[in-house]
């Protein structure tokens, strides 16, 4: 076989192997599901959870929330917890960070191969008794990027 025939089939058997990975490829990439959404694919286990709470901080008092990100792995045990958001600015962020760590969750009926999703959940604190002012609280803290509802 020349060379030219054998950089042809080369590239023939890399297109084909290419063709073949993709659909693999897709699939390894982590979903992003918004919280309302994540019952599809995984359902909390925790009837309660523990937090690490410091004796004090900044406005630690007021009314806000802590956007969390995360990952569920195919063991239904968040990985990768990270503070994105803190409205208003507060010292609440280790304590969201904590709850989120103490999550665990079990496959959905959907997801029987347990399909890791990354997700996130909005610790809210200190909210006020009226529903449309807890509700913009926790609109701030909304993080965008995430199939919703």
């Amino acid at each position: 076989m020349n060379t030219k025939s054998r950089r042809i089939t080369q590239a023939l058997a890399l297109a084909l192997a290419m063709t073949g990975a993709a659909p693999l490829l897709a699939q390894s990439r982590e979903r992003m599901v918004g919280p309302e959404q994540i019952q599809s694919y995984w359902i909390m286990l925790n009837t309660k959870v523990d937090a690490d709470i410091p004796n004090s901080g900044r406005n630690m008092d007021k009314p806000g929330c802590v956007a969390v990100s995360y990952m569920i792995g195919s063991d239904g045990i968040p990985q990768n917890v990270t503070v994105r958001k803190v409205v208003p600015q507060s010292d609440l962020d280790a304590v969201a960070k904590s709850v989120v760590s103490n999550f665990r969750y079990g496959p959905a009926l959907k997801n029987g191969t347990h399909e890791p999703v990354n997700t996130y959940f909005i610790v809210p604190f200190n909210l006020p008794a009226d529903p449309a002012q807890r509700q913009s609280i926790i609109n701030a803290c909304k993080l965008p990027g995430y199939e919703q509802a």
